[in-house]
C-alpha cells in the first residue's frame, strides 16, 4: 500500500510583494494530524508562510506544475483548501472588540465574517457545531457575553473557537501569546494543549521558544525568508542552532518539554 500524501505540500513556492522576493520555499510538507511549529525572527516571512499555506497568498506561477498540492492533487478548489485551515492570528482581537455575543462571533467562523448578518442562515447543524467547539475551548459559560466585555484570554480562545466550527484539519496559531497576561496565558495553553492531544493538527506561529507545546515534535525555522532549518524539536531547540537563527548568544534550557532561552 502507497503511503498517504501529505495534507499539504509547497515546492519551490515563491512570494514576491512590489517587485521583491520576500519568501522563497523549495520544499515543506504538512502531514495529516501533524503538530509543526514555524520559528524565526520578526521579518523572516512566517506570516506570508502561513498565508501560503491557507491561500490567502499567492506564490509566482510556475510553468513546472503548481507550487502548492493538496493532499496529491494539483488542481483543487481554493474553498476547499481553505476549509482545511482554522486559523487564529491576535492581530483579529481589534475586530473582534464590538459588542458581538461570543455565540455569534463564533458562529462567524462559517462564514469568513466578523460577527453574522440578517443574510446569513444559521441552522441548527451549525448551531451545535459551535456549541461543541465553545465547549472544546472551555468558554461555554460566555456563550451570551459580548466580545467586548471578555479579558483578553477569554476572547482569545473565542478567537480559537472560531476556528473550530468547520472542523479543520489544522489549527494554524498565529503568534497567539501575544498580549496575554500570565493567567490568559496558562487558560489559552491549556486549550492549545488540550486540542493537540485530541488528535488534531497543529501549527503554531511564533519567534519565542516557550510559545511552543510539548506536543510539537517538528519545528521549521524561517530567516531572511527562506527554510533555515527543518526537523525534530529536539535536534533544533538547541544553543547553537537558535544562536545562528537569531544572531545572538542563546543559552537554551528544557523543563518537561517546555523550552525557554535565555
Amino acid at each position: 500500500m502507497l503511503p498517504a500524501p501529505p495534507l499539504l505540500e509547497l515546492r519551490d513556492a515563491v512570494v514576491v510583494r512590489d517587485g521583491v522576493e520576500i519568501l522563497h520555499v523549495e520544499r515543506l510538507t504538512l502531514a495529516e494530524g501533524e503538530h509543526l511549529s514555524v520559528l524565526g525572527p520578526n521579518g523572516s516571512g512566517k506570516s506570508t508562510l502561513v498565508g501560503l499555506l491557507t491561500r490567502d497568498v499567492h506564490p509566482v506561477a510556475r510553468l513546472e506544475g503548481p507550487p502548492a498540492v493538496l493532499r496529491g492533487k494539483e488542481l483543487w478548489d481554493l474553498l476547499d483548501a481553505r476549509a482545511l485551515f482554522g486559523v487564529v492570528t491576535s492581530a483579529w482581537q481589534e475586530l473582534y472588540s464590538r459588542p458581538v455575543s461570543v455565540r455569534d462571533a463564533v458562529l462567524s467562523g462559517f462564514f469568513g465574517s466578523v460577527g453574522l448578518t440578517s443574510f446569513q442562515h444559521v441552522t441548527e447543524t451549525l448551531r451545535a457545531a459551535a456549541e461543541r467547539a465553545m465547549s472544546e475551548t472551555g468558554i461555554a459559560h460566555l456563550a451570551d457575553r459580548t466580545m467586548d466585555t471578555l479579558s483578553t484570554g477569554e476572547a482569545r480562545r473565542a478567537l480559537i473557537a472560531r476556528a473550530l466550527v468547520h472542523d479543520p484539519a489544522v489549527l494554524v496559531l498565529d503568534e497567539p501569546y501575544a498580549g496575554l497576561d500570565p493567567t490568559a496565558r496558562h487558560h489559552v495553553t491549556g486549550a492549545v494543549r488540550d486540542l493537540a492531544a485530541s488528535g488534531r493538527g497543529l501549527l503554531l506561529v511564533t519567534h519565542h521558544i516557550e510559545d511552543i507545546p510539548p506536543e510539537v515534535d517538528r519545528v521549521v525555522m524561517l530567516r531572511s525568508g527562506r527554510v533555515f532549518a527543518d526537523g525534530p524539536k529536539a535536534d533544533l531547540l538547541t544553543s547553537a542552532k537558535l544562536s545562528e537563527l537569531f544572531g545572538i548568544p542563546a543559552h537554551v534550557e528544557e523543563r518537561g518539554g517546555v523550552y525557554r532561552l535565555w
